[in-house]
């Protein structure tokens, strides 16, 4: 169909247009990824996709992410067709959409690029964003692995939350709160589910630990 009737199909809500191959001997890693934005699984066809969904699962901005979700088709210089499948597609939560393409910046020859020039301008025709995401920080992406692994709506306890939002609306240590909020143990999970869901907010640029400082999100700045 053409772009301008495209732009309008809930890409979200599709499958991805392409199987993830999985093969012996593969440089790359596929696998599946559980969205808590999205509440299913999402797919992503190496380590750095992963990292690129986790980071945006994360973002609160995000409301629905979906992996290899279209094809576009134009002619090249030469009159060739030529077709790119962007790895993402993301609706944020004020309705606009956002295109990603993974690629680390050592893995960008110059027929790639093009490709993905031709995307940057289809989404301008569209009205939509797009980027062409590297290597994320590898502190914040660390961070970011760990407070993953409490995105799962299980984690959360309200009598915990109620306690721990009332340590933080005074900036604190971390591990200080989680002891004043109740036995450790019980209590972390809450903590760093709350932290994935950006109600505690912390630097996330330094590596998390019993003394990283958290505060109420809206509460001011470290």
């Amino acid at each position: 169909m053409p772009l301008a009737v495209a732009a309008r199909v809930r890409f979200e809500d599709g499958r991805p247009v392409r199987e993830f191959p999985s093969f012996r001997g593969q440089r790359n890693y596929p696998g599946l990824y559980w969205s808590a934005t999205a509440g299913t699984h999402v797919g992503y066809e190496s380590w750095l996709e992963r990292d690129h969904l986790m980071a945006l699962d994360f973002d609160p901005q995000v409301s629905a992410v979906a992996s290899q979700p279209l094809w576009l088709f134009w002619d090249n210089a030469e009159g060739k067709t030529v077709s790119h499948a962007p790895d993402y597609f993301v609706r944020r939560a004020d309705g606009s959409v956002l295109l990603v393409d993974s690629r680390p910046q050592e893995r960008r020859p110059t027929r790639d690029l093009e490709k993905f020039a031709a995307t940057e301008q289809a989404c301008a025709e569209a009205c939509w964003s797009y980027a062409l995401w590297g290597e994320l920080d590898p502190v914040e992406v660390l961070n970011l692995r760990w407070l993953a692994g409490y995105r799962h709506p299980r984690c959360f306890n309200a009598e915990a939350a109620v306690r721990l939002r009332e340590f933080f609306a005074v900036p604190g240590p971390l591990m200080e709160g989680a002891e004043c909020a109740g036995d450790p143990i019980a209590v972390l999970p809450v903590l760093f589910h709350l932290m994935w869901r950006q109600e505690l907010v912390c630097d996330l640029s330094a590596l998390l630990g019993g003394r990283t400082v958290l505060r109420l999100a809206g509460e001011g700045e470290l």
